[in-house]
């Protein structure tokens, strides 16, 4: 069963609308920093350039737009208002900024002050927003896929910044952690757990709303996101304690959701009943083949 959308209980448009105004300066500072790194910056996954850039896109860029629009999807989407929503905003909004430009320049510099500073500064604005959703989120009814999405999606943001916040800790404070297998990690549960999650969980009602295709399965929408957090639970303790008989099973598991979705939405889409794809659309479409792209790489990845 869809959400249905409670627009009248929208937060003012200056609370989202910060986080889009500012998440595309940390685009243009990426391609600045790969620029001025040159094709050397490329050079291996753990290069200081790439290190940088990847934060400012994710951190920066990424988060930053889907915190500003959580903030506007919580009450719309699930009925779970956020309390003082400007202030809230505000506090998340200068922590991630913030918080983005130290960590970036953490991993230029390698300086530890950088490192406690980023740690302290996005766990703490992260922490403010998880604990405002949640405390919004208390008492809501699952009444729909897409607000049992939203509370599964929260549970995989938390996971992705207390192991970034591990990492950082560990390099501002040399704590000797395992850096290889926890990065990787981290970057699961940002993507996937996350990431994924959240994006589906706001597909079950934009896709059939905006673009006009049938609803997506009732049994997907029931299993998807809780079954996508088991499957990167258990492939968390596989990495993490490099059993290998299992590795490759529980790595094609978590690339198999991410293509389970780009394939249902891709069927839905050629099912749209709209005359002409618009812009939309199309982005759908290429987000989608691009997952599958991620997929295969995934793939051929786990069989190494």
């Amino acid at each position: 069963m869809q959400a249905l959308l409670s627009y009248d209980q929208s937060p003012p448009i200056a609370a989202p609308f910060r986080f889009f105004l500012t998440a595309p300066v940390f685009a243009i500072l990426a391609g600045a920093l790969l620029l001025w790194g040159g094709p050397d910056a490329l050079a291996s996954r753990w290069t200081p350039d790439v290190l940088a850039v990847t934060h400012l896109i994710t951190v920066g860029f990424m988060l930053q737009v889907m915190l500003g629009a959580l903030i506007q999807i919580l009450p719309v989407v699930a009925g779970a208002n956020l309390k003082q929503p400007m202030r809230l905003a505000a506090a998340v909004h200068v922590a991630l900024n913030v918080g983005a430009l130290v960590l970036g320049s953490a991993f230029l510099t390698f300086d530890e002050r950088c490192f406690k500073g980023a740690a302290i500064i996005l766990g703490a604005g992260t922490m403010l927003f998880l604990v405002a959703a949640f405390l919004a989120l208390r008492g809501i009814p699952a009444t729909s896929a897409s607000i049992k999405g939203l509370k599964h999606a929260l549970i995989g943001l938390g996971a992705a910044v207390g192991i970034g916040v591990a990492l950082t800790t560990s390099l501002g404070w040399s704590l000797g952690l395992p850096l290889l297998p926890l990065a990787d990690i981290h970057l699961v549960w940002g993507f996937v757990g996350w990431g994924l999650v959240l994006l589906a969980a706001v597909a079950y009602v934009v896709v059939p709303m905006f673009q006009i295709t049938p609803a997506y399965p009732a049994s997907f929408e029931r299993w998807f996101s809780l079954t996508t957090l088991a499957i990167v639970g258990v492939w968390t303790a596989v990495e993490y304690f490099e059993l290998d008989a299992a590795r490759l099973l529980l790595g094609v598991g978590v690339a198999g959701v991410v293509a389970g979705f780009a394939v249902i939405t891709l069927r839905l889409q050629r099912a749209s009943k709209r005359a002409r794809f618009d812009a939309s659309q199309h982005c759908w479409r290429v987000a989608m083949l691009s997952a599958l792209g991620q997929h295969e790489a995934a793939c051929e990845s786990a069989q190494e």
